[in-house]
């Protein structure tokens, strides 16, 4: 019965009988878990590889197409062939087509994939599976599939197009960028890049400053008009940090074996122990590459601070993340004379109604989930009993509320301050000490992951472009917090595009020439002086 092929059977129900569908367990798990397009949780997917293994498919060797597919030709290349060709390569090949009957499609073909290589995605290949791209690889890819569009009069809606990419490649998403507006469409662009800033026709400011200090206009008008404005950005519009001259020297390094996995060519990495180095170079010229899956591998007690998700858990929160809730809750404890799990909305203090996450969610079955906030405890998570309990006149829900200034100013416990200092120090002093991590951004997640680190000593730390979602005038706080962890003799590893943290290195390892398999060397490793008479590295001459 474990296997059975699904077949018709007669049930007892009730006082009649009904057909139904028997299916076998093995078959059903199957179909429901592998043999499906459905996008599964990262909880599920755990749950899952306990009881299965990827392969390379024996029949089509992974190539997915049956033999009487890859049997058909064009220039003697099959449609797997095609498939996986450079996009530059790609587009050499489907020029030579000269049948004038494909004249029409081939003409389409051409015209999305020199979009994409305009772009700066020469370096992709068309089986690339959307789920192994970046966020900026994968918004580029959606621009260039709205060029392609037809309407107009439509507004689009970019947040930080200029993710991943290299500042010689910033002119052509400006290009791509105004190509959309000029088809009859207003483009609005969230960005902090400089050079994308310069080509708006209307700009937007919104401050003074972050979170509850934020929420404002604070300017209107012309690229001109705002670097003569009186605003965060205004200020820092054209400034550039100075270029380190005098980097900390060491004369011992990590060292990798020699790899040639995906576009790297026989490359290898020597990192200087207990200094701060940047992995810098084009789009696709193999920097993740060989950080993440050659370096990491032979140092797999490296700890990567990246952009991925603290938690998609509703109920986890940056006070539980950084163990300040425990505390908290102590406090609490301690000053009402209770139990310490009254404070919990994950145990004792838990609103009845709604289980202590603030909503209730409704199964519309052929419909999404409706959630609607908890009208016994109205979002706060906790019962009512528990309110009445107060530390210095505040209740539990009034210091989840609180921002992380303000509850730096509030608590006099000196862990705590410890580990508030910790998040000021990173930027996050406008999240609240209840927010739920899953409403994140990529960026805010990293920086709440250095803030865990700060305290620590002798460790390899690992950064993927750190910058990303950061303000011209937080850049030199970035840059405090990596010298920090430097002085206090740990290694910091940081892949990065941003000019400004380039210039601040200790070391730089340089990728290049260029993307896909026309990169995967290791230009340049060394100080920074040395970088910008390396001819072949276009980030030195950008420098």
């Amino acid at each position: 019965m474990v296997y059975a092929k699904p077949e018709k059977i007669m049930i007892n129900v009730m006082d009649g009988e009904m057909n139904s569908t028997y299916e076998g367990l093995v078959g059903r798990f199957s179909r429901q878990n592998i043999k499906t397009d459905r996008e599964k949780s990262q909880a599920n997917k755990k749950k899952i590889e306990a009881f299965t293994s990827i392969q390379t498919c024996d029949d089509c060797l992974g190539k997915r197409y049956n033999e009487t597919t890859l049997s058909s030709k064009i220039l003697g290349y099959n449609i797997y062939d095609m498939t996986t060709m450079q996009l530059d390569e790609l587009v050499e090949l489907l020029k030579k087509i000269e049948d004038k009957a494909f004249a029409p499609i081939v003409k389409s073909i051409l015209e999305r994939l020199e979009n994409l290589i305009d772009i700066g995605l020469d370096y992709l290949s068309l089986t690339r599976e959307t789920s192994t791209l970046s966020g900026g690889e994968s918004q580029r890819v959606k621009m260039v599939k709205h060029l392609s569009s037809s309407l107009t009069d439509v507004m689009y809606i970019f947040d930080e197009p200029s993710i991943g990419l290299h500042s010689r490649d910033v002119h052509r998403l400006n290009e791509l960028l105004l190509k959309i507006r000029d088809k009859g469409n207003t483009v609005i662009v969230v960005e902090h890049d400089p050079d994308v800033i310069k080509i708006a026709d209307h700009i937007v400011d919104v401050g003074p400053k972050a979170g509850a200090q934020g929420g404002n206009i604070v300017f209107e008008g012309s690229y001109d008009d705002l670097k003569l404005a009186d605003t965060l950005t205004g200020r820092f519009l054209g400034k550039r940090l100075a270029i380190n001259e005098n980097p900390r020297i060491s004369h011992e390094y990590y060292e990798t074996k020699k790899s040639s996995i995906h576009n790297l060519k026989n490359a290898s990495l020597q990192i200087p122990k207990g200094l701060f180095t940047v992995v810098t170079g084009v789009a696709g010229s193999g920097k993740s590459t060989i950080i993440n899956e050659v370096f990491i591998k032979d140092y797999p007690e490296a700890v990567v601070i990246d952009q991925s998700d603290v938690s998609a858990n509703i109920r986890s929160n940056s006070a539980t993340y950084t163990g300040i809730m425990d505390l908290i809750r102590q406090i609490f404890a301690d000053e009402n004379k209770v139990s310490a799990g009254l404070f919990s909305y994950n145990s004792e203090g838990a609103c009845p109604n709604c289980g202590g996450t603030g909503i209730i969610e409704t199964d519309l079955s052929f419909m999404d989930a409706m959630k609607t906030v908890c009208e016994v405890c109205g979002g706060k998570r906790y019962k009512k009993d528990v309110l009445v309990y107060q530390y210095r006149g505040k209740n539990i829900v009034d210091i989840m509320e609180m921002s992380i200034t303000e509850a730096n100013e509030f608590f006099e416990h000196k862990e705590i301050r410890k580990k508030l200092k910790s998040i000021l120090d990173v930027g996050l002093q406008y999240m609240t000490l209840g927010q739920p991590l899953n409403t994140l951004s990529g960026g805010e997640c990293q920086r709440l992951k250095l803030a865990k680190e700060l305290n620590k000593k002798g460790n390899i730390y690992i950064m993927d472009e750190p910058t990303t979602g950061l303000h011209m005038s937080d850049i030199t706080n970035i840059l405090s917090i990596i010298d920090r962890l430097v002085k206090k003799g740990n290694t910091v590893v940081v892949i990065e595009h941003n000019l400004d943290i380039i210039r601040r290195a200790d070391w730089i390892i340089d990728m290049g020439p260029d993307g896909g398999n026309r990169g995967g060397e290791v230009l340049y490793s060394g100080n920074l002086m040395g970088l910008r008479e390396c001819n072949r590295s276009t980030t030195g001459k950008y420098l």
